[in-house]
């Protein structure tokens, strides 16, 4: 049986990590992802020329976890009151629990936990297993004036979690792992009601047993949960073909100091004034505790198959998903990497044995000597196909047609499917290279087509100019990505990273990069975010992209539902101290 167990200090699995093997070569512990056991000795020597730095794969910068922590501060007429609502197992005043239940997985919380803490974190963490548990905690928290966090799976990236370092109430996570369940499945109606603390892989499994799916995987599926993904109004992976969050969920249940929001049925689509459930997605905890949803199910696919299409360049990549989606429905999963992240991909390779050193040589003189294209400059699109077997083959036919168009060429459905679950497996590595001085971050935007080219070679272009400005050692490492596509536009993922050797106060100058990389995306037409949500990390953005009055309608709407800041995560500029 595969053990679960998840990391309190790192990203993921407990027996999942990148490590240095003795030859000074890569490798991930495991036997998780296609990944695992593999060793990369090309990781280290690509870095060192990409970022202009001497790495030295056994040098490691010395951090500390875990940190001193804060004494709690108790409230016992509320601690009396949870221990009459709940049972001794659903209540813990653990300190490294607490710790992990007051943060996410942003860049800045997995430093600070390694160099010198937090200043405020929970002072409880409690475990309600139904909704009459959950309603009582509000209750008794309303009477002795208490703060709740919702905490799901704890994996936002935009300090959402961060407790407001002035709060001086006593500080109470609600974990909601043990209300995990689905409730029931309708198959005809093709419709499943799940308990909001339902983590996404194993909500994957459950509906797979009885020959659905939800459709929803975003890259935290492993780990993030169905009230999470409603919290932070998040995308996934396939939505092509599934829809994003807003467009599977049909109804939710949750508790506010105001009261219970439920309804009396489920429609497909209505027409009955405001929508109280709406206020709720992209919510990160400010109104209340979302407990259960109604969301759409899907037969599971007939067929699934994978493929992948180099290009020459960026711009005959992004010509290629623009024709795409004006021509056809694509594919469930499309993405486009750059020529770094192309790059990075590569070097993510073990050295091939046997017939796959002359296959992967012959494959190399195909697309660079009798095509043309420049390793430098090619990049590659990986594909997901996802339905009933005349509508993929139909897709695919389509698909690479278009693609040749654009000078594409088939890449074969086996580097489709390590791209797509590469995924999964590289979201350890900015933890690991953490202890080899790099400080590395993702962040994401929506932008319309018009626009895409330009912002992404003008954020670049921001990043180096703040990177240089600042004189820090080596090179930047840059790159980007088309995630999602859309009519009108698409995601684009940034990835960032520095090393920080000698540099005094390494995230201090991080977060300056990252903030100018935002205005940069702003100026350029960008959104402040297409899934990652705005949490604390963005709030101060808020302003330039909403005017007064909208901001006051959300204020308002917040001091209605709860005016005493039952609800003070203090994300979104709502509450906090």
């Amino acid at each position: 049986m595969t053990n679960n167990e998840e990391s309190l200090d790192v990203w993921g699995f407990k027996d999942t990590s990148f490590r240095i093997n003795p030859k000074g070569h890569v490798e991930l512990s495991g036997t998780r992802y296609e990944l695992s056991g593999q060793e990369l000795p090309n990781l280290f020597p690509w870095v060192r020329d990409v970022m202009g730095i001497d790495l030295n794969p056994f040098e490691t910068t010395p951090l500390s976890y875990p940190p001193c922590l804060p004494e709690p501060i108790i409230n016992q007429k509320f601690v009396d009151d949870l221990q009459t609502a709940l049972q001794q197992d659903q209540i813990s005043f653990d300190a490294n629990f607490r710790l992990r239940h007051g943060h996410g997985h942003t860049l800045y919380d997995m430093y600070a936990i390694k160099n010198g803490g937090l200043k405020r974190i929970p002072d409880v963490v409690v475990f309600p297993s139904k909704e009459e548990e959950v309603i009582l905690l509000v209750e008794a928290a309303l009477r002795h004036n208490v703060c709740l966090i919702p905490f799901g799976g704890g994996t936002c990236v935009t300090e959402a979690l961060r407790c407001p370092e002035n709060e001086n109430r006593m500080i109470v996570s609600v974990d909601m792992k043990k209300m995990n369940k689905i409730l029931w499945i309708d198959k005809v109606n093709h419709m499943a009601c799940i308990e909001a603390g339902a983590v996404g892989r194993d909500i994957m499994e459950e509906l797979k047993k009885q020959g659905f799916t939800m459709g929803h995987e975003p890259d935290s599926v492993e780990f993030s949960t169905l009230g999470g993904w409603i919290a932070t109004n998040a995308s996934g992976m396939k939505k092509n073909k599934y829809g994003n969050i807003e467009d599977l969920v049909l109804d939710m249940r949750a508790v506010t100091p105001a009261g219970k929001l439920t309804r009396t049925a489920v429609a497909p689509r209505e027409s009955v004034g405001i929508d109280p459930k709406r206020l709720f997605f992209g919510s990160e905890g400010s109104l209340g505790i979302i407990t259960s949803a109604v969301v759409k199910i899907f037969p599971l696919p007939e067929v699934q198959r994978y493929g992948s299409i180099v290009f020459p360049d960026f711009e005959k990549g992004v010509s290629f998903l623009y024709e795409l989606m004006q021509e056809t429905k694509p594919p469930a999963s499309v993405r486009l990497v750059d020529n770094p992240q192309f790059q990075f991909s590569l070097a993510l390779k073990n050295k091939p044995k046997g017939f796959k050193v002359a296959k992967s040589q012959l494959e190399k003189f195909f697309v660079t000597k009798l095509k043309g294209f420049d390793p430098k400059k090619m990049v590659a699109c990986t594909l997901v196909f996802e339905g009933k077997k005349e509508e993929v083959a139909s897709q695919e036919k389509v698909v690479y047609r278009i693609a040749k168009k654009h000078n594409g060429l088939k890449a074969g459905a086996e580097n489709g499917k390590r791209g797509y679950q590469l995924t999964f497996s590289i979201a350890y590595i900015r933890d690991f290279i953490l202890k080899h001085y790099i400080l590395a971050e993702s962040f994401e935007t929506s932008v319309l087509w018009s626009k895409l080219l330009q912002l992404c070679a003008k954020t670049k272009q921001r990043v180096l100019e703040e990177h240089q400005k600042r004189n820090l050692p080596g090179k930047p490492f840059i790159s980007c990505r088309v995630t999602q596509v859309y009519e009108t536009g698409v995601c684009v993922y940034f990835y960032f990273g520095f090393y920080f050797k000698g540099v005094s106060n390494p995230m201090q100058a991080f977060a300056e990069i990252e903030h100018a990389a935002r205005e940069e995306i702003l100026r350029q037409g960008g959104s402040l975010s297409h899934h990652h949500g705005v949490g604390k990390l963005r709030q101060d953005f808020l302003p330039t992209i909403k005017s007064e009055a909208s901001l006051d309608w959300i204020r308002k709407a917040k001091e209605t539902i709860d005016p005493n800041n039952i609800f003070g995560c203090g994300n979104q500029l709502l509450g906090g101290s």
